[in-house]
């Protein structure tokens, strides 16, 4: 391909994006019917002057029509006069009217069916003109709820891809991050409330421990002046109570 094509074709797709971009349907749909307002003008203008020419014609028919009446009257005349060549005259007179009559009753005929063709014609112009009105009402209030259509989505899409929405959406990762932070921290702080509270409780359990050593060493103590007693040996009732408590325990 040539250079010379190349760049023609690059024109004309300028051209036509142009054009394109140029036709608002609002515009356009009030032009054309502005338009089809201007051929109905001219049409009926057309119709009238059809009509005024029919009417001439009609005229000038009867003129001929009447002349040629009169002229065969004086010939009738001439002949009761015994002139014999003014009657030939007045029938000649009356030949050339008879021949324009029927000349003129024939482009009576023509104009007649013009006519009714230009009214025919000027009715249905007038009929789609009414109908390009209404169609045009529809196609605007169209054509103008597509156009918001369009910008707001326009809009929309400008919105989503601004920087605006991008800051919303860092600030809501920034919220999120400090959320997750507090609630860490307050987890962390609950676990060392409990490790206080674990060995506060610890403490307690070891001094009611020893407590309890001292009372059960107090009550095997021997009588004074008696001999200790041999050790004696746990019942199985005392080890199966052990193992029991040891279950539970374990089991707490």
């Amino acid at each position: 391909m040539g250079l010379f094509d190349r760049l023609w074709r690059v024109i004309r797709a300028n051209i036509n994006s142009l054009i394109s971009q140029a036709e608002d349907p609002e515009k356009i749909l009030e032009q054309t019917v502005m338009d089809m307002q201007e051929d109905l003008i001219q049409l009926r203008q057309g119709v009238a002057q059809a009509i005024a020419t029919q009417k001439r014609t009609e005229r000038q028919y009867a003129q001929a029509k009447t002349n040629t009446e009169e002229w065969y009257r004086r010939a009738e005349l001439a002949l009761q006069k015994g002139d014999e060549h003014l009657a030939r005259e007045a029938l000649t007179r009356r030949k050339t009217y008879e021949e324009t009559a029927n000349a003129l009753k024939a482009q009576i005929e023509q104009q007649s069916v013009i006519v009714a063709q230009l009214k025919q014609n000027m009715i249905t112009l007038e009929r789609k003109i009414a109908d390009a009105k209404t169609k045009k009402d529809m196609y605007i209030a169209r054509a103008r709820s597509a156009k918001a259509s369009q910008k707001l989505n326009e809009m929309l899409g400008q919105v989503g891809n601004s920087g605006a929405m991008a800051a919303f959406e860092r600030m809501e990762e920034r919220v999120m991050e400090m959320e997750a932070r507090s609630a860490a921290l307050a987890e962390l702080a609950n676990d060392t409330v409990e490790h206080q509270f674990a060995a506060l409780e610890q403490g307690s359990v070891d001094e009611d421990l020893e407590a309890l050593k001292r009372k059960m060493m107090g009550e095997s103590a021997p009588a004074s002046g008696s001999l200790p007693a041999a050790e004696s040996a746990p019942s199985p009732a005392t080890d199966a109570e052990l193992d029991d408590l040891r279950s539970r325990l374990e089991n707490d």
